[in-house]
């Protein structure tokens, strides 16, 4: 078959819609489970601006795990770093946040935001050229120096500002509930659920519709050929890592605004529900990460409502049934 075939085959090849139902039958399962519709519609409205947040920080992992062959378990720093960095605007510009205006307060978030990312994104390059770089190829090493890593910013974090909860409030236009009938939904929750689908739509475009976006696809799929037509395959791999700790900081910001305080630990935390979510989704790609994530947090809504003895294992119990179902995730890119 020559190329020009299988490129045509490739074309009529149907799109996998299989993954794409399985948040709507979960939602649609839950319903008679919980009885009232109220309570359903907020569990749903809660669990998909969760997941929304943990797709944000799980995006730029799955692309340094898929296309890089890292396993980064550093990644909660950024996390936490980024809440943390941020966190030191709060006093500087209380005025725009405490002002009752949604655009003044979305230009203190914006703020916010673009201290954390930038913040993240330079600690990611150091992290990468100082201990990600001696170790490529060498996955025990990796788990042992970024987990490593992991724990002496947290420790830093802690010298820095100390081991005590600290408070996150959020805007004040940002409070409070829109009420539909018998159904509140968070004015935070519905925010979190934009900005998510800002960077889903964003990530989808640059991989699909530019130069770059090709290059990391391919990289993906074929790390060797794309070294082979002349690409420095290294400066990507930096970019990546920079583009996703620095996704890292922005998902610590709404995650600390999502729980309205800050701990040293709040990375490890949600670390462990990341790594589902890219197991889930597949190595390398963003449509099963987006996916996941929003199965996890649904689920993890679902089960703390209905039985939370069993709600801190749901999410494991979720992974197993996704993987004997496709035992290389929803959407897989990564050949590994």
């Amino acid at each position: 078959m020559t190329d020009i075939d299988a490129g045509e085959l490739a074309k009529r090849r149907p799109y996998d819609w299989a993954p794409l139902l399985l948040v709507p039958l979960l939602a649609l399962a839950a319903l008679p489970l919980i009885g009232s519709l109220s309570t359903w519609a907020t569990l749903t409205a809660a669990g998909l601006a969760m997941g929304m947040i943990i797709f944000i920080i799980a995006s730029g992992l799955t692309l340094v795990f898929g296309l890089m062959d890292v396993l980064n378990f550093g990644h909660g720093a950024f996390i936490s770093v980024g809440a943390y960095v941020a966190a030191i605007l709060l006093a500087p510009l209380s005025g725009l946040l405490q002002a009752d205006s949604l655009v003044l307060n979305g230009v203190a978030l914006l703020a916010l935001i673009a201290l954390a990312m930038t913040a993240t994104g330079l600690l990611g390059w150091a992290f990468e050229r100082i201990i990600i770089m001696p170790v490529y190829g060498q996955h025990l090493k990796q788990i042992l120096v970024t987990v490593g890593g992991m724990i002496v910013a947290q420790q830093l974090i802690i010298v820095l500002w100390g081991p005590v909860q600290l408070a996150f409030p959020l805007p004040t236009a940002f409070r409070g509930a829109i009420v539909l009938g018998d159904v509140a939904i968070e004015r935070y929750r519905i925010i979190a659920v934009i900005v998510g689908l800002v960077v889903f739509a964003g990530m989808l475009l640059v991989l699909n519709r530019t130069k770059i976006g090709l290059l990391i696809r391919a990289g993906v799929e074929n790390r060797e050929m794309v070294e082979a037509l002349g690409y420095h395959i290294r400066r990507l791999f930096v970019g990546v890592f920079v583009a996703g700790s620095a996704l890292a900081g922005l998902g610590g910001v709404m995650w600390a605004l999502y729980r309205e305080e800050l701990t040293p630990g709040m990375g490890m935390e949600v670390l462990v529900l990341v790594f589902i979510v890219v197991i889930i989704g597949g190595l390398g790609s963003i449509g099963g990460c987006f996916i996941g994530s929003l199965l996890v947090a649904v689920t993890a809504n679902y089960a703390g409502f209905l039985a939370p003895k069993v709600a801190l294992g749901s999410n494991i119990m979720l992974m197993v049934l996704i993987l004997l179902w496709r035992s290389r995730g929803l959407y897989p890119v990564a050949n590994r």
